[in-house]
């Protein structure tokens, strides 16, 4: 008894037939030592295709970039506390404490623009003429420690943050904001 063989439609005969042309070609390439490797021909075909869909993903490319580079600059001023146009005035490993510092001093100098009576606006100003020239100093400090080995600029920065954080204190006391408990 014969076997019979079942006849692989037309369509199906063709696409066996470009898959085991497309092995022998991978094959082929392999046993030259091509596959996964830049040739010539494939240089120019990635040229090829790189000239037509280039200048139609470029702007998209550059929308893209562009929106992400927004997205993490509004991301870092609103960590920093600051507007997204100072950013630039607040850089490096220290910035965090520049911002504060900044902030601090803006603070000070609404505390004498508020100050009602004759007797509190002098002793907002002895307050903010003493803690201005501290925060001098801590800017100075914060500057200083950009170029310390790393342990001695973390000590430096965590002794200014302790500094910042009773200034703060202080100026809220002032401006007759009750401490948290």
């Amino acid at each position: 008894m014969r076997k019979r063989t079942k006849r692989v439609p037309t369509e199906g005969r063709r696409t066996v037939k470009a898959a085991k042309k497309a092995d022998k070609k991978a094959a082929k390439a392999i046993k030259r030592g091509e596959h996964g490797h830049i040739t010539p021909s494939n240089a120019k075909k990635a040229i090829g295709v790189a000239k037509v869909v280039g200048p139609v993903l470029l702007p998209f490319a550059i929308r893209a970039v562009s929106a992400v580079r927004d997205y993490l600059d509004r991301a870092r001023a609103r960590r920093l506390g600051v507007p997204v146009d100072d950013l630039g005035t607040y850089t490096g490993r220290g910035a965090a404490l520049h911002a504060r510092i900044a902030g601090d001093t803006d603070a000070l100098r609404a505390l004498r623009e508020q100050a009602g009576d004759e007797e509190a606006r002098l002793a907002a100003e002895q307050y903010a003429e003493k803690t201005g020239a501290r925060l001098m100093q801590l800017t100075t400090a914060v500057r200083a420690a950009e170029r310390m080995p790393t342990q001695r600029r973390k000590s430096a920065h965590r002794a200014v943050d302790a500094e910042l954080g009773q200034i703060e204190d202080d100026l809220l006391t002032h401006f007759g904001v009750p401490k948290r408990r």
